[in-house]
């Protein structure tokens, strides 16, 4: 049984190394190029210099990766899930009905969200680009086919995703593995020809850094937030392998693969400064050079593909926790849940990815735009991370302060460290971020003033029921399900059926679907039932952010009100809506938020109801 365990858990650790670290794992093809070369003020290549840099980033892992995120975030799990949405969910469960202080934290979580976006655009285009870019090291004939050669291969990563990754999945853990190999093995034979650069352990090298030269030493931690970059998806992808196989994998193979590799570029760069056009590509002897190129292609097409599930996933909570419209989602894998593809954001990531790689040219002129999201979704996740230490884990103001105001200042310290580069780039995430910002708070105040208007103009759901006579209105046989927003009205689909057909079937179902902020609801805690007079029901159905809104399985599976499949139809309102000024919402935010509406996926695929079963009713709404 114990070897049992420890081979399970050496089979998630081997997995987390494909999909948890393709983003920091790959970092190292670009970001000692980026901070000694790229921006307005690169960082002059001198011994002490490198030394002081490559302390600075040893630090940083050691702090914001291995402290902050693998001994210190990871606790503030969601029933075992992770990410900013899921840390945002289980914040706004415990801040009570405090209207202010959640609009507050809404809001600020939302916009972590939507810089994850950001990220999301830029991982792919910077880690492909620079992963290509080895070509020209092997030969400069190359460079004309660098851009080229890295559209084609992003088009490809894009086009395949509707077929999903269950069938090479498998193969990313080892291949990252062997990634994570080579990183070591190149950096360690790096370090033997120049083994005085491990002083750079020490961290008075980054501390003497920073104080001999403020201005550039702050201008720097613009670059050195590249090594941490994927780092948030530690904790974001924590749910699919657990705490303790990603927190084996960092520690025991991932974090020494990259130290060695850092440093050994540290060591390369004080032999032969020259190896600054590319110290990654350089470490490896020339006969291993097209190889490498291979490989950390793959690696970067790997890292990529984790950062497009991982916004396909985003997308899919977002939507069931109502900061999204309802979009068309395909599941690739019969066997994994989470295994999704959401045929529009994987879409319009592409044309973005495309603009990007056309638009800056190269991975040290993309890095200028990279960062900014990355620490910015930082930053959010510990001012949620300090709700969370005082509210569910009681810890008392004074100790909790002093934690969180020390990861603030380091966090703050990246991210207005990157807000210098918004002319060189970093325009584009903060951009990207502001106009999802918008969508989601539009789509959730929208889809309040909805729910408000349709309370006030509903007909109280108990006196309507008590008011129905046997021979008030005709009944027919079989079941209708009258899917409603509000369990306690008429719903308007049954009103407009009363009206129109002048028929009841023999027995009807209200029913309402709600996703709590948790990933998962409990089969025996998913349904609510009431039985009311004249044959009439009540049914609310709960789904956690993380469930398969599967309706009929739920409805037809639990065993206190038996319903026949075949004898049960499904009546659905589909209100068109028209926009009109008002005080609780602009009149263009009224626009945005009707065409959002109007362009938002069917309930019926989406609860995964069967369309024969289906009647859908309209109703106009005035705003």
């Amino acid at each position: 049984m114990e070897k049992s365990g420890k081979s399970s858990l050496a089979n998630l650790s081997l997995a987390a190394l494909g999909i948890v670290y393709g983003d920091i794992g790959t970092s190292p093809l670009y970001t000692l190029n980026t901070i000694f070369t790229a921006g307005i003020h690169p960082v002059p290549l001198n011994s002490e210099n490198i030394l002081g840099i490559l302390s600075l980033i040893f630090w940083s892992l050691m702090i914001v990766v291995s402290f902050k995120y693998v001994a210190f975030i990871m606790h503030a799990d969601n029933r075992g899930e992770g990410g900013i949405m899921a840390l945002l969910s289980l914040v706004l469960g415990k801040l009570g009905k405090n209207e202010k202080r959640r609009a507050v934290i809404l809001m600020l979580g939302l916009f972590g969200t939507a810089l994850f976006y950001g990220d999301g655009v830029i991982t792919p285009a910077i880690s492909v680009l620079s992963a290509v870019e080895g070509l020209q090291v092997a030969s400069p004939l190359f460079k004309s086919y660098v851009i080229p050669l890295t559209l084609a291969i992003l088009f490809v990563l894009f086009f395949f995703q509707r077929r999903g990754t269950a069938s090479v999945g498998a193969l990313f853990g080892p291949i990252m593995c062997l990634w994570f190999i080579t990183l070591a093995l190149f950096g360690t034979l790096s370090i033997l020809s120049e083994p005085h650069v491990l002083k750079a352990l020490n961290p008075m090298h980054g501390v003497n850094f920073l104080m001999g030269n403020p201005w550039l030493g702050f201008i720097s931690l613009g670059g050195v937030v590249l090594a941490l970059t994927g780092a948030e998806a530690l904790y974001a992808d924590m749910g699919h392998f657990g705490r303790k196989p990603v927190q084996l994998a960092w520690f025991g193979f991932v974090l020494p693969s990259l130290v060695l590799n850092y440093f050994g570029q540290g060591a390369l760069l004080i032999h032969d400064p020259k190896a600054i056009e590319n110290p990654f590509y350089f470490l490896a002897p020339h006969w291993a050079l097209y190889p490498m190129v291979v490989l950390s292609t793959i690696a970067t097409v790997i890292a990529s593909q984790a950062v497009i599930s991982g916004a396909f996933s985003m997308t899919n909570q977002a939507v069931r926790l109502g900061y999204a419209p309802r979009m068309e989602t395909q599941h690739t894998s019969e066997a994994e849940i989470g295994q999704i593809y959401v045929p529009g954001i994987n879409w319009a990531l592409l044309l973005a990815v495309t603009a990007l790689v056309l638009g800056f040219g190269s991975s040290a002129k993309l890095a200028s735009a990279y960062g900014i999201a990355v620490t910015g979704t930082m930053t959010v996740t510990t001012i949620l991370a300090f709700i969370v230490v005082r509210r569910l884990w009681g810890w008392g103001f004074l100790r909790g302060a002093l934690l969180i105001s020390f990861l603030m200042t380091v966090d703050m310290a990246f991210f207005s460290a990157n807000l210098i580069k918004i002319e060189e780039g970093g325009w584009f995430p903060l951009a990207l971020a502001s106009v999802i910002f918008v969508l989601m708070t539009t789509w959730k105040q929208g889809r309040v003033l909805l729910a408000e208007h349709m309370k006030r103009e509903s007909i109280e759901l108990a006196p309507f029921v008590a008011s129905l006579s046997p021979d008030s209105v005709v009944r027919v046989p079989g079941t209708a399900i009258f899917l409603t927003a509000n369990p306690e009205g008429v719903p308007h689909a049954l009103l407009h059926n009363l009206k129109h057909n002048k028929v009841l079937h023999e027995r009807v179902v209200i029913l309402n679907v709600r996703v709590l902020e948790i990933p998962h609801v409990p089969d025996g805690e998913r349904i609510e039932y009431e039985a009311m007079q004249n044959n009439f029901h009540r049914m609310i159905v709960k789904f956690g952010f993380k469930d398969e809104p599967n309706l009929p399985k739920a409805i037809f599976s639990q065993k206190i009100l038996i319903l026949e499949p075949m004898e049960t139809s499904f009546f659905l309102s589909r209100e068109m809506l028209i926009p009109k000024a008002g005080p609780k919402m602009a009149l263009w935010r009224e626009k945005l938020f009707v065409a959002m509406f109007r362009n938002a996926g069917s309930a019926v695929p989406f609860f995964r109801i069967p369309p024969n079963r289906v009647v859908e009713i309209g109703a106009q709404i005035v705003l």
